[in-house]
């Protein structure tokens, strides 16, 4: 009834109104007018009619229209809203098939049901862009800190007023001993924010590593300016915290940068987190100095790193254990987080202990297959031997820098070591073909006699099926399951075979098979070396 009785005008300024109101575009609301009143223009003539309705930009004047789309007349199916080429003519003189007809009607007085229809139709309308304007306002502000004002408080959950909308603080977003009463004021970090049935959602959180890091941009100039920056950001929420910062400018120290004359910049950090405690560290480039600076306050005395495994060894002075473990293990758990290793502490005595068993079992091993004294199985260990191919195949002069190495020792030695290796491969070839391998694996070139018995034992017997084998397979590898790294043990892995060794390996199967072409296989590796080189 308003609609119908107010003038064009008034109706120019009513979408104004309401644009104003929830800021959005005075044309959706138009839209949304033109939309409800030719939903009510249908229910007065009849709902299989396509009636549209255009309101002037300019004067406000409502037209009504009816429109009737050509078709063939074969496909006629609803004489309201369709016409055929031939009535058609009495309008144009050439219709085509496709044209719309259109002929004007006169305006709808609308009754009490259908001014209601509309004002519902208008409402929806307003009410869905006013929600693509919050969603199209908050996502650009994701990953950026917003303060709000609580409103309420659900099931846990808190309710913030943000302005121009509502976010959502989760109970498990929230640092433990918080508790909010409505009307405070609230600082939060925008997590997340998704377009949903009910209106956009923002997610807030006060746990996000994030939100510290935005904390220090805020309250660290050189931080904002780029000439410091956070590397890593590792968080036990409401009680500790570790960051890494590095400088780009020599003159800054950006450690002493992040906290500031007296502690006043990182003590305002840890005041808005509650009493949070944070370690600001200087980031390495160098991971084992980098993983120094990360578990301070602990000392370290050896840092061995296993890159492929993604793993670290720590060792720390015994008396050093529990600092460097932390208060259930929240010191070296906040490290591996910041560093991305995993992390495995052990004393200088248990190291110890490690080396004397590792020494022990060497020693053993040249003793049983050499024929040697125990004596001289220590002189080879200590010198650095590991396996009998190092003493089988070294040069002869390292054999006889070992003090008490003749010439003729060192031959001597070096011919035992291929002997018992000879008899040994001879044996795992012997096992091999008694468990059916066959001779094309036997004579596939860069696999040795204890690696052909290792596939054979692992039912792998001929060369398509080690073609059909994955690289991980034969060299092992690393898989992330529920958040934990797990080792997937690989059937060559003790015999060091690396990722691209085996990938090597596999591809060069699969081409004496005929089943890769050559030359692709080439031009692959042409890209690859590109690439790197476009990298350096």
């Amino acid at each position: 009834m308003a609609i119908t009785s107010a003038n064009q005008l008034e109706l120019l300024q009513t979408a104004e109104a309401v644009a104003r109101e929830k800021m959005i575009d005075p044309d959706l609301v138009i839209q949304a007018m033109e939309e409800s009143l030719a939903r009510a223009a249908k229910s007065r003539y009849g709902s299989e009619l396509d009636i549209r309705v255009k309101i002037d930009r300019k004067t406000g004047r409502a037209t009504f229209a009816r429109v009737r789309t050509v078709v063939e007349d074969e496909l006629m199916e609803n004489h309201h809203a369709q016409m055929t080429v031939k009535e058609a003519k009495a309008f144009r003189t050439d219709p085509q098939i496709g044209d719309e007809i259109i002929d004007e009607v006169p305006p709808v007085d609308l009754g009490r049901i259908a001014a209601q229809s509309a004002k519902q139709v208008i409402l929806q309308k307003v009410r869905e862009a006013e929600r693509d304007r919050q969603y199209d306002e908050f996502k650009d502000r994701k990953g950026s800190i917003i303060n709000g004002v609580v409103k309420r408080e659900e099931y846990g959950n808190i309710i913030v007023d943000i302005g121009r909308g509502e976010g959502i603080l989760r109970r498990n977003e929230k640092i433990g001993r918080e508790s909010y009463r409505p009307n405070d004021r609230i600082r939060c970090f925008i997590k997340d924010v998704r377009r949903e049935a009910r209106g956009p959602q923002v997610f807030l959180s006060r746990t996000d590593p994030q939100f510290m890091a935005e904390l220090f941009k805020m309250e660290v100039p050189e931080i904002y300016d780029g000439i410091i920056e956070i590397k890593a950001v590792a968080r036990d929420p409401g009680s500790r915290a570790k960051i890494a910062v590095i400088s780009f400018d020599n003159s800054i120290d950006p450690v002493g940068a992040c906290v500031g004359m007296r502690g006043s910049r990182v003590q305002a950090v840890v005041n808005e987190l509650q009493g949070e405690k944070i370690d600001i560290i200087p980031w390495n480039q160098d991971q084992a100095t980098f993983l120094v600076n990360a578990l301070q306050p602990a000392e370290v005395s050896k840092v061995v790193i296993d890159e492929e495994a993604g793993k670290i060894e720590v060792v720390v002075p015994d008396e050093q254990l529990s600092l460097a473990i932390g208060r259930r293990g929240q010191n070296v758990r906040l490290a591996s987080q910041l560093t991305g290793l995993d992390i495995d502490i052990m004393t200088e005595s248990e190291e110890s202990q490690r080396r004397q068993a590792e020494f022990a079992e060497r020693t053993k091993l040249f003793m049983d297959t050499l024929d040697v004294d125990e004596m001289m199985a220590q002189l080879l260990v200590s010198e650095g031997f590991t396996n009998l191919e190092e003493v089988a195949y070294v040069e002869s002069d390292e054999l006889l820098s070992i003090d008490g190495f003749d010439e003729d020792t060192a031959a001597e030695l070096q011919a035992r070591a291929r002997d018992y290796l000879e008899e040994q491969s001879r044996k795992a070839l012997e096992f091999a073909r008694g468990l059916g391998v066959e001779e094309a694996l036997i004579e596939f070139e860069g696999l040795t006699p204890q690696m052909i018995e290792a596939l054979a034992k692992d039912g792998i017997k001929t060369l398509e099926d080690f073609a059909t084998c994955a690289d991980w397979e034969l060299a092992g590898g690393w898989t992330t399951e529920n958040g934990q790294r797990k080792k997937d043990e690989g059937i060559l892995e003790k015999f060091e075979v690396s990722l691209e060794e085996a990938q090597t390996l596999v591809m060069t199967a699969r081409v004496m098979l005929g089943w890769v072409d050559p030359t692709e296989l080439a031009g692959a590796a042409d890209d690859a070396d590109a690439e790197e080189e476009a990298e350096v």
